[in-house]
């Protein structure tokens, strides 16, 4: 298959951007995860760090593979101003992109003469390395894959297949000398460009079964899940803010949430609402906590009935959240 033949079937297919590139050890990936692994970069992250000599070679993950297709889908929708009492959701959250590209690719294997597999958001394969190769991005200095047209506001997915298709060529494209993101992380967990350091990433925290540190606290914001900032200043993510602005927003997008309704829904619906985000156990005590955080910060001082009943809970976890939220609810005066 030609590169052209790849191009008009993902066109087809509703995939936005497309490439292909041999089915080969990612040998300098694999050595950056290995390194910065035992550095402590990724704090107790597992994903495709875990198993760096699974996910670095999709030569052994189908028999006879001969090719990994990369694809991206853009996600970005315009989001409205939050409430007073609201917390917010990156924007990869508001609707279920992932499922719809695991959909577009096997559907994209289906015409293939040939065996395939799907890998979407799965610990098995580094998607971002065969981006990379494959011309569908670049490596920004915030670590995220860049697209020509869609910046990062992308997902990505892979197929690996048996069958030959062309390659396409990486792209020659960089960061230059911009470091927006660097300068805009309010944790400096991007002070290494290219590298990030978990350990002081907002979105990792959001995602942590421990305690979020105090002093992170106040820089969530009203982000009760993941972190835009870095995506948010950079420069190749305004061409395609620009086309969508008037867009409106899919009808099942969520870019905010009612505060009140994560704090007071019991585990089983807010376990089931929030299914397709990761956090530890799927235990929604962590979606809670978050929602602790985010009140503390909203300056709301009508969220303190819902804050307080979480100051006498026997877990230890949300007990000590909501008592740093009402101190910041009793206390600062924008509250009261």
């Amino acid at each position: 298959m030609t590169q052209a033949e790849l191009t008009r079937l993902a066109e087809e297919l509703g995939i936005d951007v497309v490439g292909a590139t041999p089915a080969e050890p990612y040998t300098d990936t694999e050595r950056h995860i290995r390194e910065r692994r035992e550095r402590g970069l990724f704090a107790d992250m597992r994903f495709t760090m875990a198993q760096p000599e699974v996910s670095c070679h999709p030569e052994t993950l189908l028999p006879g593979a001969q090719t990994v297709i990369s694809a991206a889908l853009c996600y970005y929708a315009p989001g409205p101003e939050r409430g007073p009492a609201e917390g917010t959701l990156p924007r990869y959250t508001w609707s279920d992109r992932y499922a719809d590209l695991r959909e577009k690719l096997d559907a994209l294997g289906r015409r293939l003469d040939g065996t395939y597999r799907v890998l979407v958001d799965a610990n098995q394969h580094v998607d971002r390395e065969a981006a990379a190769r494959s011309g569908v991005g670049f490596y920004g200095k915030n670590t995220l894959l860049i697209t020509r047209r869609y910046g990062s506001w992308v997902v990505l997915g892979a197929l690996v297949t048996d069958v030959h298709v062309e390659s396409s060529p990486p792209l020659s494209l960089d960061c230059g000398s911009c470091r927006l993101c660097i300068d805009a992380c309010p944790t400096g967990a991007l002070d290494e460009p290219g590298v990030v350091d978990s350990n002081r990433c907002l979105s990792y925290w959001t995602q942590s079964p421990e305690p979020i540190p105090e002093p992170y606290r106040e820089r969530l914001g009203t982000q009760v899940y993941g972190c835009d900032i870095c995506q948010d200043v950079c420069p190749w993510n305004r061409g395609v803010e620009k086309r969508r602005a008037g867009e409106p927003l899919p009808a099942t997008a969520e870019p905010v949430v009612s505060l009140v309704e994560w704090l007071e829904a019991s585990d089983d619906a807010l376990g089931r609402r929030y299914d397709r985000l990761y956090y530890p156990r799927n235990d929604p005590r962590f979606l809670r906590r978050n929602a602790l955080v985010a009140a503390g910060n909203s300056m709301q001082a009508d969220l303190a009935d819902a804050v307080g009943r979480y100051a006498e809970d026997p877990d230890p976890l949300l007990r000590e959240h909501a008592e740093w939220a009402l101190s910041r609810l009793v206390e600062h005066p924008a509250a009261r």
